[in-house]
């Protein structure tokens, strides 16, 4: 379907057009019209579906036709982290171009000089907030901004708020809020917790439900089975045969994450950690110069894998299997975007197997088993159903060499659109028009 088809306003269409957005995705698709009804709603779709554009879209096509209070806070956006408050925020001053809109992306780590800048702007009524769960309470307990007027309340991974502790926070906030709201919820699983939230906070919702997606097809997908204590090692060697750029790893715990991190940076590779333990102003900083390609390997724990977006990723490690198959899609989900090819390992120890053979089996494919290399040593047999044994390696399926693929590096990163001349934020584009730009070749699809 064509944004064009969609009952949104002008100037978001306006908006679109500049950013080369033409064709929406299956959550945009289902869930902007919805919303534009006026409906509470649960969406349940994974990372990098289009979810901020989902609600943006709507909620900012609604705000321009009027009839909201002014100087006031019409609408709060709920972020389990600052990096997808900061990208939600940067998503809004796109969509919002040729809208009267004001925004305030409200969340914790920061000097007190920004505090006082969220105050001033919570006290002027900015149109939307974009707030982490913690910081709004800080600001709420103060007295320095008032839900009253709130017409729309947004929870964006409404599973990963719950994961890391909000649950108690969001409860306090929606107190707040008055009780006449359109509320919307996104969550990339459907545990019963989000479920029970769900009954709480929302009234008689629509759910729209997108199956969790398989893998892009340009993924390669392999894994290598090993012994625990052979993984280090078994990174070291892959990195030293082909030399890591735009790496991620992730490990599950931050304690894994930090020894990673520092037997890489020993071994002679530029590498950053990403975990609970580093204050804010530290983690923006690994972030930047993991973006700024002045460190080659990202060891991260499940913080990066929700939310964060982060283009032209050449490989993604699990140094562990992840917990389920959905996790294991977000993960891997961060490279071969933008038409760029990307390559996915996994290290499979014993006691990993079943939980990978299970992964295997949503993905109703066999991810090839690689040998390990020469030094390693044998590492166990790949037998799943009998919780993994010593043997001579398994299933050593052949046909991809070790390391992993490059990427051209003339091909186009999708999702960074230049910027043109605009028209006059009053003019509208006639019928002929749209119907003119209906017929092009889809460019681009408004991603999270």
């Amino acid at each position: 379907m064509d944004f064009y088809d969609l009952d949104l306003s002008d100037q978001v269409l306006d908006a679109l057009d500049d950013m080369n957005f033409t064709e929406c995705t299956p959550i945009q698709e289902h869930a902007i019209p919805v919303i534009l009804e006026g409906r509470d709603m649960i969406g349940v779709a994974q990372t990098g579906t289009g979810k901020t554009a989902a609600f943006l879209l709507p909620i900012l096509s609604k705000l321009s036709d009027g009839g909201y209070p002014e100087k006031a806070i019409n609408c709060i956006i709920m972020s389990p982290t600052r990096e997808l408050a900061q990208q939600i925020d940067q998503a809004m001053e796109g969509f919002s171009y040729y809208m009267n809109v004001s925004s305030v992306a409200v969340y914790g780590g920061n000097d007190g000089i920004r505090y006082e800048q969220e105050k001033r702007g919570l006290a002027m009524g900015a149109d939307v907030i974009i707030a982490t769960p913690g910081r709004l309470i800080s600001h709420l307990s103060l007295g320095n901004v008032d839900l009253s007027k709130v017409s729309f309340f947004v929870l964006d991974e409404a599973d990963r708020m719950l994961d890391m502790g909000f649950s108690d926070d969001i409860m306090q906030i929606v107190k707040y809020l008055p009780q006449e709201r359109q509320t919307i919820m996104f969550s990339a699983t459907m545990p019963r917790k989000i479920q029970d939230l769900a009954r709480t906070i929302l009234h008689d919702p629509v759910e729209v439900k997108l199956a969790v997606s398989k893998p892009a097809d340009k993924i390669v997908q392999s894994a290598y089975v090993c012994y625990e204590a052979q993984k280090v090692s078994l990174v070291k060697k892959l990195f030293a045969e082909r030399p890591p750029h735009r790496v991620i790893i992730f490990a599950s715990s931050k304690l894994k994450v930090k020894d990673m991190a520092i037997a890489l940076g020993r071994a002679g590779f530029k590498v950053g950690a990403m975990h609970s333990d580093l204050e804010q102003q530290e983690r923006d900083e690994v972030m930047y110069k993991f973006k700024a390609q002045q460190i080659d390997v990202l060891v991260a724990t499940d913080i990066v894998a929700r939310g964060i977006d982060i283009d032209d990723i050449q490989l993604v490690i699990n140094f562990d299997v992840p917990h389920d198959a959905e996790d294991y899609v977000h993960r891997i989900g961060r490279t071969a975007r933008a038409n760029n090819d990307g390559e996915a390992i996994t290290l499979v120890s014993e006691k990993d197997q079943q939980r990978f053979a299970s992964i295997e089996h949503f993905l109703e494919t066999e991810i090839e088993k690689r040998p390990l290399p020469e030094g390693l040593g044998e590492g166990p047999a790949y037998r799943p159903k009998e919780g993994g044994e010593k043997g001579s390696g398994g299933r050593r399926n052949q046909g991809h060499r070790n390391g992993y693929k490059r990427r051209n590096k003339n091909q186009s990163k999708e999702g960074q659109s230049q910027k043109k001349s605009r028209p006059n934020a009053n003019s509208r584009r006639s019928t002929a028009n749209r119907d003119k730009k209906a017929k092009q070749p889809q460019e681009k699809k408004a991603s999270d």
